[in-house]
């Protein structure tokens, strides 16, 4: 059931580590690097109780010399408010250049963790350890680091590629229903855009998926993780390629600001968003309505959403202004040509945009 996924990127290089009863294997994996002493390992206040001792016990095992910052679980925590009191609990720990960052929990901890690690003197490593599936098959590959502002979702941040990831699998069988399905529309994305195969099999697989089965699991994470990696190595920098893995979340981030953070997770508001550019990829991109309905159908059986209540479009439409794939104040989407292809930089008109979302956006 162990997995190693290879992200090529020259000097910056790592592996992704997938298997089960990893967390108590992080400090041999971290001795393994060459990193230095002391540590500051991010978590929250939902991940911390449950997993935090193991991963603590085995940096100190391993010769490390950890200190432990816990923040408040959820989005808010993306804030330059909890980055500042990092960098303290950092210099307070005696970090230098040497040290490096660990994070452990999702994708908040992850991005802003990261983002510390980035900034901190400049730049130190640091050590992705996911424990949602969220953070597993996405945040925590590929470099991306960043915090919010109140005008939108990771408005700041660096590319900072970590040292390793280590996925333990079995953080699953503590993740509540809602977080792990909400990963799920993640891992829908890297069928749609990349593997039309893959998308079959998640259709085929669906039932054993939910049920959590441990060994379909492993094959999943994995190549949802060898999907972003090829992406990564071909474009790190979002030049060109990588926008592709941004699908859905042109509507997702606007959706989550609009609402206010917190009342959407990121993978719900991610699965209206695909269910948004599928409907925009028939009229403008050349998608099949048979290849659309099964996109929604699949995101539905998942148990995710494929419309949303309540929220004014002229409310969401100002939040899409501040999306980072817009150029020239035109909203640019990823669109996908067919299951299995996509592809960024697409322009839809204004009309477009309201009609689709009055489907949607009922």
């Amino acid at each position: 059931m162990s997995k190693l996924i290879r992200v090529e990127l020259g000097d910056r290089s790592y592996n992704i580590h997938v298997a089960p009863g990893l967390l108590a294997q992080c400090g041999q994996f971290c001795r393994d690097l060459k990193l230095g002493h002391r540590c500051l390992m991010i978590s929250d206040a939902n991940v911390a109780p449950l997993y935090g001792h193991i991963v603590r016990e085995s940096l100190l095992e391993a010769g490390f010399m950890p200190h432990v910052f816990v923040v408040p679980a959820g989005e808010t925590s993306k804030s330059q408010a909890t980055l500042s009191l990092a960098y303290d609990e950092a210099l307070l720990h005696g970090m230098d250049r040497k040290s490096f960052v660990v994070a452990l929990g999702g994708g908040v901890v992850g991005d802003l963790a990261g983002y510390a690690a980035a900034t901190f003197l400049r730049g130190i490593p640091f050590v992705q350890i996911p424990t949602t599936l969220m953070a597993m098959v996405d945040s925590s590959v590929g470099g991306k680091t960043g915090i919010n502002l109140p005008q939108g979702k990771n408005l700041i941040g660096a590319f900072h590629q970590p040292s390793a990831v280590i996925a333990d699998l079995s953080a699953f069988t503590t993740l509540p229903d809602r977080e792990y399905i909400s990963g799920l529309a993640e891992v829908v994305k890297y069928g749609v855009i990349q593997d039309a195969d893959f998308f079959a099999s998640l259709e085929k697989n669906a039932d054993r998926i939910l049920a959590r089965e441990p060994e379909t699991l492993a094959q999943v994470v994995a190549r949802c993780c060898e999907c972003k990696a090829e992406v990564v190595r071909l474009d790190e920098r979002e030049s060109g390629l990588r926008a592709i893995l941004n699908f859905g979340h042109t509507l997702a981030h606007a959706i989550e600001q609009a609402a206010g953070y917190g009342k959407f997770l990121h993978g719900e508001a991610v699965a209206i968003g695909m269910a948004y550019a599928a409907a925009l990829s028939v009229s403008v991109a050349g998608l099949s309505n048979e290849a659309a309905e099964r996109i929604i159908r699949l995101l539905e059986k998942f148990g995710l959403p494929a419309a949303v209540s309540g929220l004014n479009w002229s409310a969401v439409r100002r939040a899409m202004k501040t999306d980072k794939k817009n150029a020239g104040g035109t909203v640019r989407f990823v669109l996908a040509r067919e299951i299995g292809r996509a592809e960024p930089g697409i322009e839809v008109s204004e009309e477009l945009l309201e009609e689709v979302w009055n489907v949607i956006g009922q």
